[in-house]
């Protein structure tokens, strides 16, 4: 059974209207570097991975998702001070992600298998804390 959101407008935001959360999100992710495939693969790992996608938004579990620039990060400290990355003794970082919303953590699991398959590296998967004032 899908929530249903209300969405309200006005001239300069949106905001669902908040109701008790019946369907878990969840982040599926990998490693930045652990896709590993000859450049030449390119082109069809990227048609794989946007048929998983778009099997994701035709069943209604689709969220968000992107892939992130290798190891191009900005940290800010509680007291404001930037500091510009890359940052080597990080042991890993995220390379990409999708956010989906699901009944259980086994169909979730189920998502992430086709993600792993068709991006041809392994996907971690873990539960996003509902909070409602999100």
């Amino acid at each position: 059974m899908r929530r249903r959101r209300d969405i309200r407008l006005n001239e300069t935001k949106w905001s669902p209207k908040k109701e008790t959360n019946t369907m878990a999100r969840y982040l599926i992710s990998f490693d930045d570097g652990s896709m590993d495939f000859p450049e030449e693969d390119l082109p069809e790992v990227g048609e794989a991975a946007h048929r998983v996608l778009r099997e994701a938004k035709e069943a209604g579990v689709w969220i968000f998702g992107a892939g992130l620039q290798r190891q191009r990060a900005s940290i800010v400290a509680t007291d404001g001070t930037v500091t510009d990355g890359p940052f080597p003794e990080t042991k890993a970082v995220i390379g990409g992600f999708s956010i989906i919303e699901v009944p259980s953590r086994e169909e979730a699991l189920r998502w992430a298998a086709k993600f792993a398959e068709a991006c041809r590296c392994a996907q971690e998967v873990r539960e996003i804390m509902y909070d409602p004032e999100s």
